[in-house]
């Protein structure tokens, strides 16, 4: 054997004995967790709820463990300390993302700023959609929109008191938050109360949440995502190709429109719907934003804005109709405040009604829209509390078990809003305690929409309605089970009668 036969050989050999020291030192740091078998790894112990299984394994490893699901890696978040070290401290090296195989969606992967790593595209898109859609500018003039959805809403629960007739409370929220958005994105609305329009669209939405949710063996053996063996992205394409095609008819609309020689263009800016200022921006520079970029961010907006709002709605009626003497002391703040029960509440007055905003917070606390947010993927080793977070591991932030965390929170489990009146605890991304909308640079874009959603149509369900269970139903015996996906709705949809104050 030559000598160069031998140093390459012995080259070889040195190098794999150095990548395999380092390869078992960088697992020996990595952070606790149970013993994965073989090629299934931990998924086993996931369980049809997997931020309460991931909760009770963390009571046993720490706030920081590592699973291995299947071949994936991933690290398990579950106290205040950690995500700020995490959503802070390493925000840009953990603000990539870990797409689910169901949201590779007619490509949606490659243009949603949801799913997007956060480099130049996103950025683009999240500046776009914050100065056309979310300043303080922008929400103030969308205002009497949102007023006008919700007054609907109470004429529609009106009909339902003369009638004596139990209401889908998540159904109804759903369409309001529904017609809410579609306004502000195009001018009109894309349901009724009551009507077979809504189904559909709800339908497609709900399924997305859903499929992107649930455990797919796809995303913990990624060799097989071209076989998709579970059926979740040929039922995502299906879902996602229908509401792509609703956003394409309305383009098109709005194109022809414009093109018209009766369309003025010249019309002021604040009166203009997200459409309007997005074809504006396309006419200018399609590098900016094409069509295509633009259905893929309608999108984002109404899957994340619709679901999620109104299932938060449905979990705090849920509580306050099982904690009627919550009800009664935030209706006695309304009566107070409005002094006059036939005036509407508006958002300038969310400041001033502290009860309300501390149910949104309970509610949130208890039953966060994203149990685990959604999964971010380490740009590079992140060294946290001693251990090693591995490249490209998956990162999951359980804000349901933080949120129920007896260490946190006196007596966790009970709703009790008044736990907000004695301290400065808010849900914006700089108390890590309560972060249901995520924190850092992937913070949700559409928090303070969603907030002034939240708080005017409680505030409007409390002020102008007593309810009572469906068939005399004990409030004690509600059925308060979670059904799982990437947000958590309500097992069995909350059916209650209005009573006209």
């Amino acid at each position: 054997m030559d000598y160069l036969t031998i140093f390459v050989v012995l080259s070889f050999f040195l190098t794999f004995i150095y990548a395999f020291i380092i390869s078992c030192r960088r697992t020996s740091r990595l952070p606790p967790g149970p013993y994965p078998y073989p090629i299934i790894g931990n998924l086993l112990e996931l369980g049809d709820k997997p931020h309460y299984s991931l909760a009770t394994l963390s009571k046993c490893y720490g706030p920081l463990m590592s699973l291995k699901l299947g071949s994936v890696t991933t690290m398990v978040v579950s106290s205040p300390h950690i995500a700020k070290e995490v959503f802070q401290t390493y925000d840009q090296s953990s603000s990539s993302r870990v797409i689910p195989d169901a949201a590779r969606l007619v490509d949606h992967h490659k243009y949603s700023m949801v799913w997007l790593p956060a480099g130049d595209q996103w950025r683009r898109l999240k500046r776009i959609t914050r100065e056309s859609m979310f300043t303080m500018q922008r929400l103030d003039a969308s205002e009497i929109v949102r007023q006008e959805k919700v007054q609907e809403l109470l004429e529609h629960v009106s009909q339902y008191c003369s009638n004596k007739k139990a209401l889908n409370i998540g159904a109804a929220a759903f369409t309001t938050t529904l017609n809410i958005l579609s306004n502000a994105i195009f001018s009109r609305d894309l349901s009724q109360h009551d009507s077979v329009s809504s189904q559909g669209f709800k339908d497609a939405v709900c399924g997305l949440m859903e499929l992107s949710g649930n455990p797919n063996i796809s995303d913990f053996f990624p060799i097989l995502k071209p076989f998709d063996l579970q059926g979740f992205l040929r039922r995502s394409n299906v879902y996602g190709k229908k509401l792509l095609s609703i956003f394409d008819m309305i383009i098109d609309e709005r194109t022809q429109e414009r093109s018209s020689s009766s369309y003025d263009g010249d019309h002021s800016s604040k009166s203009r719907d997200l459409l309007d200022l997005l074809l504006d921006l396309s006419m200018k520079d399609e590098s900016e934003i094409s069509p295509n970029d633009m259905r893929h961010l309608f999108l984002d907006l109404f899957v994340a804005g619709t679901d999620t709002t109104s299932t938060t709605l449905e979990w705090a009626m849920a509580e306050l109709i099982r904690n009627p003497h919550k009800m009664e002391k935030a209706r006695s703040e309304l009566t107070k405040f409005m002094q006059n029960n036939n005036k509407n509440i508006h958002e300038h007055d969310i400041s001033k009604l502290p009860y309300l905003q501390a149910i949104i917070k309970e509610t949130l606390r208890l039953h966060p829209p994203a149990p685990l947010l959604l999964p971010h993927r380490a740009m590079l080793d992140l060294e946290i509390q001693g251990f090693i977070v591995p490249k490209n591991a998956q990162i999951l932030c359980n804000v349901w078990a933080m949120g129920r965390d007896p260490s946190i929170w006196s007596d966790p489990e009970t709703f009790i809003p008044e736990r907000f009146l004695e301290v400065k605890i808010d849900y914006k991304g700089q108390d890590f305690m309560l972060i249901p909308f995520g924190a850092g640079r992937r913070i949700c874009p559409a928090l303070n929409s969603a907030h002034r959603m939240l708080h005017i149509v409680l505030g409007s369900l409390i002020q102008k309605f007593d309810w009572k269970l469906e068939g005399n139903i004990r409030t004690r015996d509600m059925d308060m089970g979670e059904r799982f996906g990437i947000s958590l709705s309500k097992k069995v949809p909350l059916m209650a009668i209005p009573i006209k104050l």
